[in-house]
């Protein structure tokens, strides 16, 4: 699952629309001279992304951010929670929530000095939906018209069989007006469209990208952000330096940014300390135990909540998961209050629904597979015929995961009599390499960071047929259809209400193990005078001063 990228827990989306919708922006306010940038740089803690950097095949975090970085999109985000507002979207205009029309600001560049155009976007979109490119976050542009003619279904879903070869390879519904002006026609009106937008699936490509393998272009990126790429050397370091010709808000104030990618978080934390390391978004779980994080980094060290869920989910392609009663037993044996008091030292909050309640659109506590009973958990295990052998629960060994999964396997091995045992894969980019190529033959530690601010982005990337994260090919008929209904409502209100009616489906089947509710801990050096985070908890590489 795609522990992902931007978002805003506070935002009130009905708000985000009207202004979107007006072009409102203050994308013309450099928020203060460029000239008076310093030459500085930092090095900030990270992990080796999973593929090269491609927007619209990038569903991870350790390439995510980096993107982020790299890239601006037509809206974005901003860190204190308020509505989405224009980036390089001049103005995004709709009477119907149908037909969008999208106005670009003239004139900037990408990295390699060419403009970006309206054609930028519309051709990144296309690419992305055409299902022979393969790209894993297609399924964002399925509300656009002619997203199908781009996706033949699979005769026999993930049988031998191979969906027929695509007769076009552009959607109707986008239409270049100008060099600075496209239209877009969804399928059905869509409200939530316009909040989409800031997401990183949405990004332009430059021309060099159709003239080259993706993969190429992933390993060497040309993006449009503040930040460039110098060089990435794998599982090391990736180096990225401010883009001078970048005419947006946000200019980086200092110049040069090193992501070191580290194998084991403990190790990062201990250049944090002793200052070889400016900023780690995530102090390890080890540092917690009485607030010794605190103790080590005092006013340098930031407490944050983040709409992100820890979740275990499970791979129903594997036949001994498939019955619903045993993914609900093994979730009712967790005592999940024990796991935030014990592991976290009450640095997270029992899940107890299955969109953190930091997200519009999201009920909280409709999770009934979330509470505790191990009288409940034993029957529901005998009902569906026990479980043989030993279930293996992975996780990736570089980062704090293994003390919460290990409790877990033992709070289920305890009270269901489980052969239960967590398993750590070295790296993450393995571990995600493993479940994208569905070969996990055990439950998997995952997580979810929104996207977007709306509910609709935890239900349908995660479970919804052919959505970019759904890793464990979890299907419902009736989840899909509501699903989709719930998309194409015209209203946020209406699209809520369809979600809220999808979920209490997914309760019952259980396709994942919502855990904990996202606290981050985050610690940055003396160097640092200044900084802020995003509001998904990442740090916001343009707010920094020395």
């Amino acid at each position: 699952m795609r522990v992902s990228k931007r978002a805003s827990g506070a935002l009130a989306v009905g708000a985000a629309f009207a202004l979107v919708a007006s072009g409102c922006s203050s994308g013309n306010d450099n928020g203060g001279d460029a000239s008076a940038s310093k030459d500085g740089a930092i090095v900030i803690d990270g992990t080796q992304p999973e593929n090269p950097l491609v927007p619209a095949n990038t569903t991870e975090t350790g390439g995510g951010k980096i993107i982020d970085w790299m890239w601006t999109g037509l809206v974005e985000y901003p860190n204190n929670g308020g509505a989405p507002q224009n980036a390089l979207a001049e103005s995004i205009e709709t009477s119907d929530s149908k037909v969008f029309k999208i106005k670009i600001k003239q004139n900037t560049k990408f990295h390699d000095g060419t403009t970006v155009k309206a054609e930028s976007f519309v051709k990144a979109w296309n690419w992305a939906a055409y299902a022979p490119n393969g790209a894993q976050n297609a399924s964002f542009f399925a509300d656009i018209q002619g997203f199908s003619d781009l996706n033949p279904e699979d005769p026999d879903g993930d049988g031998p069989k191979k969906a027929p070869t695509p007769t076009v390879q552009e959607m109707s519904g986008l239409k270049v007006v100008d060099d600075w002006n496209f239209e877009v026609t969804l399928s059905a009106p869509t409200a939530v469209f316009p909040t989409k937008l800031g997401y990183s699936a949405f990004m332009p490509l430059p021309d060099a990208f159709f003239n080259m393998k993706p993969e190429e272009f992933g390993k060497k990126p040309i993006g449009n952000g503040p930040v460039k790429l110098v060089s990435w050397q794998d599982d090391v370091e990736i180096k990225l330096t401010r883009f001078d010709d970048y005419s947006l808000r946000d200019k980086m104030k200092i110049k040069d940014v090193t992501v070191k990618i580290y194998q084991d978080d403990t190790a990062a934390y201990a250049d944090l300390v002793s200052g070889n390391l400016d900023f780690q978004q995530q102090v390890p779980v080890s540092s917690l135990a009485g607030d010794k994080w605190k103790t080590d980094l005092g006013d340098r060290a930031i407490a944050s909540t983040t709409p992100s869920t820890g979740i275990i989910a499970f791979p129903i392609y594997d036949t001994r998961f498939q019955n619903p009663k045993l993914r609900k037993a093994i979730s009712l044996s967790i005592n999940r209050q024990e796991i935030t008091d014990k592991i976290f030292f009450g640095n997270r909050k029992p899940a107890d629904s299955w969109a953190n309640p930091l997200t519009p659109g999201a009920e909280p506590g409709n999770c009934t597979a979330c509470k505790f009973d191990a009288t409940q958990a034993k029957q529901l295990l005998t009902e569906a015929g026990g479980f043989t052998g030993q279930l293996k629960m992975y996780y990736n060994a570089d980062a704090s995961h293994k003390e919460w999964m290990e409790a877990v396997a033992q709070q289920v091995k305890t009270n269901l009599g489980i052969d239960a045992v967590a398993v750590g894969v070295p790296t993450f980019a393995v571990f995600r390499a493993n479940i994208n190529a569905h070969k996990m033959d055990g439950a998997y530690r995952a997580g979810w960071q929104q996207d977007y601010p709306d509910v609709e982005n935890w239900i349908n990337p995660l479970y919804v047929k052919g959505g970019s994260s759904n890793d464990g090919l979890y299907s419902n008929d009736q989840v899909n259809a509501l699903a989709k209904e719930a998309s194409a409502a015209p209203s946020l209100e209406e699209s809520h209400k369809k979600f809220a009616d999808a979920v209490k489906l997914i309760d019952q089947d259980v396709p994942s193990m919502p855990i904990y509710f996202g606290g981050q801990q985050s610690g940055h050096s003396e160097k640092i005078k200044k900084m802020e985070l995003t509001n998904v908890g990442e740090l916001d590489i343009t707010s920094v001063e020395l």
